[in-house]
């Protein structure tokens, strides 16, 4: 990921939402990160990538105090590749705000990076616990299937290969580059930081089922497709 972007004082830790039509969950999920900053006194910055809503998802998180980046090229992958290209934080934190993440338990995911011990940060929801409900029986059988298409692609441990919680340090994304727009970001960022030899860590994470009733951005059979084709086409 080119550092062009990123100004020279850097931040604790940048906290980047990817967002589509989420204006009654976001305002929950930035109350969330800024408990988690003000807890732990950090210098933080709160990043909404709004990917094209049509409510008021951009008013929302302007009001619950974050900083609103709109991306109109369409992605759940080029949405966060656009918040971290923007975002100053020595860590970088991103997940989902449609609340089935906790962004006021963080601790797993920033200490470890902040602390030099890991460069990339994994949530690992099978160890954390899925909330009944919170995810497709599809998807429980799926994402374990990728997950393990994942590891033998690309020699790593890493369990849970499409968790939406995860992290990176400030040189790990300068490391790193993306190229993918769509939900297989999810895969390429695991591959390519196994290829530029960073160390990946995982930490339980768990998911929650949405606090309101919605349609489910993610579509079971394309975006597992896109997952697979990445796994069988990617060069390691």
């Amino acid at each position: 990921m080119s550092s062009e972007n990123v100004p020279e004082h850097s931040t604790d830790l940048s906290v980047i939402m990817p967002c589509l039509n989420e204006e009654k969950t976001a305002g929950a999920c930035i109350d969330e990160a800024k408990r988690f900053i003000s807890s732990h006194g950090l210098n933080a910055e709160i990043i909404v990538v709004d990917n094209g809503s049509t409510d008021n998802s951009v008013k929302t998180a302007e009001k619950h105090g974050a900083s609103v980046i709109r991306e109109p090229r369409r992605g759940y992958g080029r949405a966060i590749r656009t918040g971290i290209e923007h975002s100053r934080g020595k860590v970088v934190i991103f997940g989902d705000c449609d609340t089935t993440y906790d962004f006021f338990h963080l601790e797993g995911f920033y200490f470890p990076l902040e602390r030099g011990e890991y460069d990339v940060m994994i949530g690992d929801r099978f160890r954390g616990g899925i909330e009944k409900g919170a995810m497709p029986a599809l998807h429980r059988l799926g994402v374990p299937f990728l997950s393990w298409c994942g590891r033998l692609k690309f020699r790593t441990d890493v369990r849970d290969f499409h968790c939406g919680l995860r992290a990176l340090t400030r040189e790990a994304a300068e490391k790193a580059v993306f190229h993918t727009d769509g939900m297989e970001f999810a895969t390429e960022m695991i591959g390519e930081c196994t290829r530029k030899g960073l160390r990946i860590g995982q930490t339980p994470t768990k998911l929650r089922k949405c606090v309101c009733e919605r349609v489910s951005k993610l579509h079971t059979f394309s975006d597992g497709f896109r997952h697979l084709k990445y796994i069988l086409t990617a060069i390691i």
